[in-house]
């Protein structure tokens, strides 16, 4: 991991708009943002256009590669559907035009009382059919797993990656989601890493796996009690060249400035660095 690969997700200070946030990214030493989306949406919603975003970034010498907001759904009624896929698209949109290339989306599942005969091939070509839109904006879906009641590991990801069959459908690795679901460190081999796309970074309380929660429990990376030098030398190891974007839903750095918490962000980081 190299400096230039680092990345903050916006989420990590959400007690601070926009303006604030990217102030203290800069300070902080971040070059790369990745968006809650709702961060860029209460901004504009002020009356402003997406230029000045980009206006924003540019004045604080910041790159955005990529955001969230919401599951990719499957399996819902056809119209709650259409208007998800719909939102996507247009999510899409406005993180290329911010100059980003990544969607991270979780997924939905199947009704209760329901079985598919093949629910895992139903995800696949439900994020092929969205992922064929979205193609001319140069955005990739990064398939979050544990953001789903079916999706569960990154074996489950990285299959219903493979079997979309387009190119701008990937995975998302993301320490926390490894710490409390099935998946193995046998798992990150080189078939699975090929399809990630993008890299949380995250440490995680010192609790059993089944008895963690894979959002509140995340801590700043060194205080916890997961390897993730070796988690993330495994997945270089196999060819990943992308971002790794730190993501936390900490209180106590929600409590502080964004200064100060984007600062101790960054700082955490770097020890996991091998060079600029």
């Amino acid at each position: 991991m190299k400096r230039s690969q680092l990345a903050i997700n916006s989420v990590s200070t959400r007690q601070a708009g926009l303006a604030e946030c990217l102030a203290a990214y800069q300070e902080a030493g971040f070059v790369n943002v990745e968006f809650r989306l709702a961060h860029v949406k209460d901004y504009l919603a002020q009356g402003r256009r997406r230029a000045a975003v980009r206006r924003l970034l540019d004045d604080h010498g910041l790159r955005c590669i990529g955001g969230f907001e919401t599951p990719l759904l499957a399996f819902a009624p056809p119209a709650e559907r259409d208007q998800n896929h719909a939102l996507i698209v247009e999510n899409a949109e406005l993180i290329a035009e911010l100059g980003g290339a990544v969607l991270v989306v979780g997924t939905d599942g199947p009704a209760v009382g329901t079985a598919p005969a093949d629910p895992l091939g139903e995800l696949a070509a439900a994020f092929a059919t969205v992922a064929q839109r979205i193609a001319g904006t140069g955005v990739s879906l990064a398939i979050e797993f544990n953001w789903s009641p079916l999706v569960k590991s990154l074996r489950t990801a990285a299959e219903v990656a493979r079997r979309a069959g387009v190119p701008n459908v990937g995975v998302l690795f993301d320490p926390a989601h490894y710490h409390c679901t099935p998946t193995k460190f046998a798992e990150l081999n080189a078939a699975n890493i090929a399809c990630i796309t993008h890299v949380h970074v995250d440490d995680m309380r010192d609790k059993p796996g089944e008895l963690s929660h894979a959002n509140s429990d995340r801590v700043l990376p060194g205080q916890g009690c997961l390897d993730l030098r070796a988690l993330f030398t495994q997945i270089e190891r196999h060819g990943y060249t992308g971002y790794f974007s730190i993501e936390l839903f900490n209180e106590a750095l929600w409590a502080m400035p964004a200064r100060q918490a984007a600062r101790l962000m960054y700082d955490s980081l770097v020890p996991l660095c091998t060079a600029e």
